[in-house]
Formats: structure tokens, C-alpha cells, sequence
């Protein structure tokens, strides 16, 4: 594992502190999993991306035509 100084503004400290708390973990673990949820978001972004490239029209239509036509479900008609 290595360190990492970090310089934060004490607004953000603040509620990191504050989350932390609420969340039972240390200010490490917090800002450990918030990081590792950015890079998530990240990588799955970029994924997709490259997929989306990838894709053809006419297979997503394709596809589509699959879809059998029906009224939608109680709740979803909006």
C-alpha cells in the first residue's frame, strides 16, 4: 500500500469527515472506495465507448425486430 498527501479545501474535508462518521468507516477507507468508484465510472465509460465503436446499425435493428410489440406493464406507460 502506499501514502498519498493529499491538500483539500476544508469545505470538503468537512464533509468527508462528516460522511465518514456517518458511514462508520475511516476518512481512509472513505476516500479509498470514493476513488475507486471514480475509476469504475471511468473504465466502464471507456468500455462502452470502445463497444459503441464496434456496434452496427443493422445489427441493433436486427435485434430489435426481435422485440415483440405489446402494451407496456402497469406503471411503465409513461
Amino acid at each position: 500500500m502506499s501514502a498519498l498527501s493529499l491538500r483539500l479545501p476544508e469545505s470538503i474535508h468537512r464533509h468527508i469527515r462528516e460522511i465518514a462518521k456517518k458511514e462508520r468507516v475511516s476518512i481512509n477507507q472513505f476516500i479509498s472506495s470514493a476513488v475507486s468508484e471514480k475509476i469504475s465510472a471511468l473504465m466502464t465509460e471507456d468500455y462502452l465507448e470502445k463497444r459503441a465503436k464496434r456496434a452496427k446499425k443493422r445489427d441493433f435493428r436486427k435485434i430489435l425486430a426481435k422485440v415483440p410489440s405489446r402494451a407496456p406493464i402497469l406503471g411503465d406507460e409513461l
